[in-house]
């Protein structure tokens, strides 16, 4: 370690060699294409399935939504993105008999819906992530949520504000098309209505549609050679299959594991959770590793009462808690720390989520520099922390991330490293370049063979279904079709990701929900105010607006460019991102960049948009 003028930590210059070498080592001429498409694949076609919908259920009932319907608000999306919207539409005076809620799964939750493995439960402080806590008046029951209780919020934020019966599920968005002479959205939807009956195409006409299908929304299965052949048990996390391992999504009792050889394949955030749900039960658990996570002390603990009396006791708690949250994020520590975690000494991670300043080009060396430095101490404390908790020495150092806490979302768990203490778990390390392929009954690393009756993928989610746009309709698996029919999906492609007001982040993602929510029913709400509510009312981004805020989202968009050192995952598309573009590629793409100055400081350009009162950068149309 050197200490630099100012007497603060920098990172060491081998520590940052270490870094490239073992960056170099997992870049791969593949890139994104290691994955499969699950359209592309029939094995893994029951990913698509919902294993928790009971569809007799739901084909009993009147649906809420049938072709020919017209609709004010449409939301696609029924996680607490979608809630968000339908809450501050509602919040802002309109009604909820006017909005209704689609989406493929059987249930509210989103991610949390269809995610219930062992050991689930969020990384961020419940209660900070949780949304509308001071309004339900719940108090969560750990300060890290579980898995269960997290989706329960869910359904009760749809009973406080009247949206249980307002959503359409098992229904997937195929398109929605502009037609400008009926001032409408055209929309196509098909209703899975399970096994037992055909699909149904239900045609419906919208005025306002609102996409909130999140990015956690495609299984992604590796492409290994032999996966096919494999003749074992095996499902992907993001379906956990309790047929196979026994217990239930509320009930973590494994014991049809007990005389099973189980294998994870994956070390990621959700790795970090399950694998000490499996190792308590399996007979012998193999976690094949090929780049580790960083894993910090999270401190897991019931809610104290008392505490929670007090920490509510102010009007407007939860957002103040949450905004001092994001100025630990993003170097500009607000008084006291208030939530006082793992994630409040992980400055660093800005590096993914900006903050304030603009880095001109010449400076990126130095602020790449700035960013390691403010790094080095933590990244240094959490790889001790696995050589004091690990006991075997071996075992330990592979274990160890070398890595910056910006390209990888740091993990915080208080079981996962002690794990690796027992007898029946090992730790299968492929030194950067992932299992070689797999058997009949084992999974082959560097020609060893490792038996298993059970195989689970841990290997996360796809960040774009198809294509390379990264449009949000392209996320979400929709065609949509603006003015003139131009296609949403081209024009990104063509122009870049043109847009008005989009977006901040943090490590919170409801608190970034949660903003764009109102900021949009805000505008919606002064729109209408402006020409009388009317079913005719247009409200669309100028070119003008659009290319005012692209303007200033480049300006600040140099402050990523340490993105593109980091060792490959999900953050940089698998170390591809950027690469083989020219100027005019670079400039697209970073069109499309997150406000680089932070989530408080998009939070302020926001409010001070909104109290202009100008509606700056939209057009508002009334009857025509």
């Amino acid at each position: 370690m050197e200490i630099g003028d100012a007497g603060v930590a920098v990172a060491d210059p081998a520590i940052r060699q270490k870094y490239t070498e073992e960056r170099e080592k997992r870049l791969r001429a593949d890139g994104e294409s290691q994955f499969l498409k699950l359209a592309d694949s029939t094995q893994f076609k029951y990913l698509e399935d919902d294993p928790w919908v009971d569809h007799a259920a739901f084909n009993a009932k009147t649906p809420v939504l049938a072709s020919g319907d017209d609709i004010k608000f449409l939301i696609l999306g029924a996680g607490y993105g979608g809630l968000l919207f339908a809450v501050h539409l509602i919040e802002a005076g309109f009604n909820a008999q006017d909005i209704r809620i689609v989406d493929r799964a059987g249930g509210f939750g989103g991610t949390w819906y269809w995610n219930r493995y062992p050991g689930l439960m969020c990384d961020v402080e419940s209660y900070i992530y949780m949304p509308l806590l001071e309004e339900t008046g719940y108090m969560p029951r750990f300060r890290y949520a579980y898995g269960p209780e997290l989706r329960a919020h869910a359904d009760r934020i749809a009973d406080r504000w009247g949206l249980t019966d307002k959503a359409l599920f098992r229904t997937q968005c195929h398109s929605a098309r502009w037609d400008d002479a009926a001032k409408r959205w055209a929309v196509q939807l098909e209703e899975n209505r399970g096994p037992a009956e055909p699909k149904k195409e239900i045609k419906t006409t919208a005025q306002y549609v609102f996409l909130a299908s999140g990015t956690l929304n495609a299984p992604r299965i590796p492409r290994l050679p032999g996966l096919s052949q494999f003749k074992g048990q095996h499902f992907h996390t993001a379906r956990w299959n309790y047929g196979i391992t026994g217990g239930t999504d509320t009930d973590w009792t494994l014991e049809k594991l007990k005389d099973k050889r189980v294998g994870i394949i994956g070390t990621g955030a959700t790795a970090i959770q399950a694998v000490p749900q499996l190792a308590k039960w399996a007979k012998h658990l193999y976690v094949f590793q090929r780049t580790p996570s960083s894993v910090d002390v999270r401190g897991q603990r019931p809610t104290d009462p008392n505490e929670w009396a007090k920490m509510t006791s102010t009007k407007g708690w939860q957002r103040a808690r949450s905004e001092n949250f994001i100025s630990r994020l993003v170097k500009t520590p607000s008084g006291e720390d208030l939530v006082d975690d793992g994630w409040s000494r992980t400055p660093s991670y800005c590096g993914l989520t900006g903050a304030p300043g603009i880095v001109a080009p010449e400076q990126i060396p130095d602020h790449i520099a700035e960013l390691h430095a403010l790094d080095f101490e933590r990244a240094e404390k959490v790889r001790a922390r696995v050589g004091k908790i690990v006991k075997d020495l071996e075992t330990a150092e592979k274990l160890k991330h070398w890595y910056p806490a910006w390209c990888k979302r740091p993990t915080f768990h208080d079981d996962y490293l002690p794990t690796f203490n027992l007898p029946n778990v090992t730790l299968v390390d492929t030194d950067g370049k992932g299992v070689d392929g797999l058997t009949e009954d084992a999974v082959v690393v560097n020609g060893t063979s490792y038996p298993l009756d059970v195989l689970v993928l841990s290997t996360g989610f796809s960040l774009f279904v198809e294509g390379d746009s990264g449009s949000a309709c392209q996320r979400a698996g929709i065609k949509i079709f603006g003015r003139g029919g131009l296609d949403m999906e081209e024009k990104w492609i063509r122009e870049g990701a043109d847009s008005l007001h989009g977006t901040g982040t943090t490590a919170n993602f409801t608190y970034t929900l949660s903003l764009l929510g109102s900021h949009v029913a805000t505008i919606l709400a002064e729109a209408e105010r402006r020409v009388g509510s009317s079913n005719k009312v247009t409200v669309e981004a100028t070119k003008a607006g659009e290319d005012e805020w692209s303007g200033e989202v480049l300006k600040r968009a140099s402050w990523f460019t340490a993105i593109s050192g980091c060792t490959p995952g999900w953050v940089n598309r698998e170390g591809t991102f950027g690469k083989g573009l020219d100027m005019e590629g670079q400039i697209k793409a970073a069109r499309g960049t997150p406000w680089g100055e932070g989530m408080a400081s998009f939070t302020e350009v926001l409010r001070a948009w909104q109290a202009e009162g100008k509606l700056r950068g939209i057009q508002v149309e009334g009857n025509v």
